[in-house]
C-alpha cells in the first residue's frame, strides 16, 4: 500500500449568439471529427466553430480535478464553495470516501494543496461563465474506486487512499496534472476563436505550474516517490501512445530529475482528445471507466 472570486472576462453574449454553433459542433463530434492526431489534420478537418465542445471537454476534466483538490483540502466539493454542477447532459454525483480531508502534516502542503484546489475552482467557475447554458453538468466521478485500480496497473500495489496522508495525495494529484497540461496543448489547434484561445492559454500555464510543482515535491521526497511516479508515468503513457511515441515521462530519468518533462525542442507534450480519454477511462478506445464511470458529459465522450 502507497502510504477568490474574480468574473469572467468572456464575452457570453457573443459567444452564445454565434449562428448553429452548438448543433454544428454536436454533429462534428458524435461522428468522430473531433478527435483528430496532429494539428495538421485539425487544420484540415476541423468544422468551422469547435470552440463549445472543446471548453466543454475542458470542463468536464476541471470538474475533475477540482472535486479531487476540494476533497482533500475542505472534506467537501464544488457544490460547498456555491459553484454550480447542473447543466447540459447528466448530473452526477462523486464517489469518494467519508471525510476526505488530508491530515496535512507540514503547513507547505497545506498551503500548496488549497492554492491549487482555488485555482481548480476558479477554472471550473470560469469555463461554466463562458459556456453560458450550453456548459456541461459535472459528470459522475470516482475519487475511490478509481484509485486503487489505477494503483494495480501501474504496479503500486492492491490499493491506494490519495486522501490518506499528504505524500499519497501528492501522488494522486501527479496523476492529473500533467494530464491537464497535455490536453490544454493538444485542444490548441481546434480553438478558432483567438479570445478563447488566450484564455486556454492562460489556464495551460496555469496546469504547468501546478505539474511542475507537484513533479519538484515528489523528486525532493525521495526514490519512493519518484518510482511511484515514474510507475504512473509509464501506465499514461502507454495508454495514450496510439502509436505515437513517448507523450509522458517520469520525474527521475537515468538517474537524474526531469521536472519539465517536454521533447527534444522542450516544447510540452501534446495529447488528443483520445489519447486523454484513454486515461482518464483507463483503457483504450472506452467509452467510460475509472474518474468516469459514466463517461464524461457531451458528444465528446462518445
Amino acid at each position: 500500500m502507497i502510504h477568490s472570486n474574480g468574473q469572467s472576462s468572456f464575452n457570453r453574449r457573443a459567444f452564445l449568439s454565434r449562428t448553429g454553433v452548438v448543433a454544428g459542433a454536436t454533429v462534428a463530434l458524435a461522428s468522430g471529427g473531433f478527435l483528430f492526431k496532429t494539428a495538421q489534420t485539425a487544420t484540415a478537418q476541423q468544422p468551422a466553430d469547435l470552440d463549445p465542445a472543446v471548453l466543454n471537454f475542458a470542463l468536464n476534466l476541471e470538474y475533475l480535478e477540482a472535486e479531487y483538490y476540494l476533497r482533500a483540502t475542505t472534506g467537501a466539493g464544488l457544490e460547498a464553495e456555491g459553484i454550480g454542477v447542473t447543466g447540459q447532459g447528466t448530473l452526477g454525483s462523486v464517489t469518494v470516501k467519508p471525510n476526505p480531508k488530508v491530515p496535512f502534516v507540514f503547513d507547505f502542503f497545506a498551503d500548496v494543496a488549497a492554492e491549487i484546489a482555488h485555482d481548480e475552482l476558479a477554472h471550473v467557475r470560469f469555463l461554466r461563465e463562458a459556456l453560458g447554458n450550453v456548459a456541461v453538468a459535472r459528470p459522475t466521478i470516482d475519487l475511490l474506486n478509481s484509485f486503487n485500480v489505477l494503483a494495480r496497473a501501474a504496479g503500486l500495489g492492491s490499493d491506494f487512499d490519495p486522501f490518506a496522508n499528504e505524500v499519497n495525495f501528492l501522488i494522486g494529484a501527479f496523476i492529473f496534472e500533467d494530464v491537464g497540461v497535455t490536453a490544454y496543448h493538444g485542444a490548441a489547434p481546434l480553438i478558432t476563436d483567438k479570445t478563447y484561445l488566450s484564455a486556454a492559454a492562460g489556464i495551460l500555464a496555469v496546469e504547468a505550474y501546478h505539474a511542475g510543482i507537484i513533479r519538484t515535491l515528489l523528486y525532493e521526497l525521495g526514490p519512493f516517490t519518484q518510482e511511484a511516479a515514474n510507475k504512473i508515468s509509464n501506465l499514461r503513457n502507454a495508454l495514450s501512445d496510439e502509436g505515437a511515441g513517448v507523450t509522458d515521462q517520469g520525474i527521475r530519468v537515468t538517474g537524474e530529475p526531469n521536472l519539465v518533462p517536454a521533447d527534444a525542442n522542450a516544447i510540452a507534450f501534446s495529447r488528443s482528445t483520445r489519447q486523454v480519454l484513454n486515461i482518464v477511462y483507463g483503457a483504450v478506445n472506452a467509452a467510460s471507466g475509472l474518474f468516469f464511470p459514466k463517461g464524461l458529459n457531451g458528444a465528446i465522450s462518445r
